[in-house]
């Protein structure tokens, strides 16, 4: 019999306890998006998603070749939808680098570039050219660009590459600061819609300093971010706990913005959650948001819109302390500071020898609906479900 701890347990409790005002209507049926061995892949993994000025869909991910590996021949692919997430149509791929590696999606939808009226996405992604493990040695580097298009995702133009503004590896910083490792979110990223910092795209990442240790604490996570349409780049300040990993960005109100990070180093099994007053270039505070269970692994953030002067926030994780499994949604109606289950989106019970449920993106459709993208099954598949609120939020982003 399968074993949970009682901080797994405590998402099955809070459903069932807040079931009378769940905001919830209905779950649409999980659709498969990328399915393992599709179109010469041998895996498909770290999915992201946004919605189109169109109304469409753009769900990407990695395509890895030859094997699950998070290093080798990887390519970032996509697909899109028409019509809610119902039906996908077919397979595109933005980035090749032939048998190097491109990987870490994370688009964004440009909307006030008074240039492109229906607007313009930006795609951030990274390359490397060794595995993350001999990077973290200081051998081999990462490197960071975006690719554009400003015809919903049908074409994209020539990559651009932005390390030097956003990264600090040795061999191009003289200062003597020797950032190693280096990924962006994976998920979306974030264009700031209101108060002092509107139009700001910010992107959350994270990066090893120095030379491994234990328990990952090298890494920090951070964000970087655009005032003018990715013609320039800055870099806000690190998160302070140690092993802060992998994170996504959502707004708050008047600027503020909300860093939801995945604790690399495990002692806690939670989030760990940041807060900015300035668009993110510093950390007003950072605690374990001891409420959102994780077990070491990536979770999402979106932004649903504001009431009385405070965001509506929701979130999708594993709220499961000892694996990948137990996808949950979360809602919080004041600033991320506290969270309600919504519900499971999805889960088995049924013992297996590897991840069920795992990375996860979100993204809303309309004022009542959000959709799910995430991997499902032990990596045999992404797929996509939408989940349908029985009250209005305000109008989608």
């Amino acid at each position: 019999m399968q074993q949970f701890s009682l901080r797994t347990l405590y998402g099955y409790f809070s459903v069932c306890l807040i079931l009378v005002n769940s905001p919830l209507f209905a779950q649409q049926k999980p659709v498969v998006v990328f399915q393992a061995g599709e179109a010469g892949y041998h895996t498909f993994r770290i999915p992201a998603i946004i919605r189109h000025a169109s109304g469409a869909l753009l769900a990407f991910c990695e395509g890895r070749k030859a094997n699950s590996s998070d290093f080798g021949d990887i390519d970032i692919v996509t697909k899109q939808s028409e019509d809610g997430g119902i039906t996908w149509g077919p397979l595109q791929v933005v980035v090749d680098r032939a048998e190097s590696q491109a990987g870490n999606p994370a688009p964004v939808l440009d909307q006030l570039d008074t240039r492109y009226p229906k607007g313009r996405i930006l795609l951030f992604y990274n390359t490397g050219n060794q595995p993350e493990n001999t990077i973290r040695k200081g051998i081999g580097m990462r490197e960071v660009w975006y690719i554009s298009s400003t015809d919903g995702g049908m074409n994209w133009e020539t990559p651009v590459n932005i390390t030097a503004q956003v990264h600090h590896p040795a061999a191009l910083e003289p200062s003597g600061a020797d950032w190693r490792s280096y990924a962006n979110t994976p998920g979306h990223a974030l264009q700031i819609m209101q108060g002092p910092y509107r139009g700001r795209i910010v992107v959350a990442a994270n990066h090893s300093a120095g030379d491994p240790l234990p328990r990952f604490k090298e890494y920090r996570a951070h964000v970087f971010f655009t005032n003018d349409h990715a013609n320039s780049f800055s870099l806000g300040s690190n998160v302070s706990f140690e092993g802060s990993n992998e994170s996504m960005a959502a707004e708050l109100a008047n600027g503020g913005i909300l860093l939801n990070t995945r604790n690399q180093s495990g002692e806690v099994r939670a989030r760990i959650i940041s807060r900015s007053n300035n668009g993110g270039v510093n950390w007003d505070t950072t605690y374990y948001e001891r409420s959102l269970i994780d077990p070491v692994n990536q979770g999402a953030v979106l932004t649903l819109g504001f009431k009385k002067g405070k965001a509506i926030v929701v979130s999708s994780h594993t709220q499961d302390s000892l694996r990948r499994n137990h996808l949950m949604l979360h809602i919080s109606h004041n600033d991320g500071y506290n969270w309600e289950p919504v519900t499971m989106i999805d889960a088995t019970e049924v013992a297996t020898p590897k991840d069920y449920t795992a990375y996860s993106d979100l993204v809303q459709i309309s004022k009542r609906q959000i959709g799910v993208l995430y991997e499902r099954n032990q990596y045999k598949e992404i797929v996509f479900t939408s989940v349908q609120f029985s009250r209005s939020y305000s109008k989608i982003r």
